[in-house]
């Protein structure tokens, strides 16, 4: 079975989100498959939830089919949300995109990724 054809029999049980980071351009998606961490990034997009809003993860240095303008992806199961973090782990998408090579290293050390700025834009569907 494909990874595409169990994605689709496990619908319920995955999301996908879109973030910023402004003021750059760039949209990063991440994908979720925990029941408790898709509520909680629904809640962040409803306004629920108002401090902990910003994404944090472990970086996977390969591409992911549904985040096709980055060579990277967030591991799901590493998937948080934060109000503060330290800045060691602080970059933009494309920074982080142009610096891969040096993920894990001295750069974002131990492959943690936190945007600061990093903004929950909305819920998309894929395939």
């Amino acid at each position: 079975m494909g990874l595409q054809d169990e994605d689709s029999q496990n619908r319920t049980d995955i999301a996908y989100f879109i973030f910023d980071y402004p003021p750059a351009p760039d949209t990063f998606v991440f994908k979720l498959t925990d029941q408790k961490k898709i509520q909680e990034a629904r809640d962040i997009l409803s306004g629920k939830q108002k401090d902990k809003t910003h994404v944090s993860g472990i970086i996977v240095k390969s591409a992911a089919p549904y985040n096709p303008d980055w060579s990277f992806h967030y591991d799901p199961q590493s998937i948080s949300f934060f109000e503060m973090s330290i800045e060691v782990c602080d970059a933009a998408i494309k920074y982080v995109e142009e610096n891969l090579d040096k993920v894990g290293g001295a750069f974002l050390p131990g492959n943690r990724w936190c945007p600061w700025g990093s903004r929950l834009l909305r819920e998309i569907s894929w395939p």
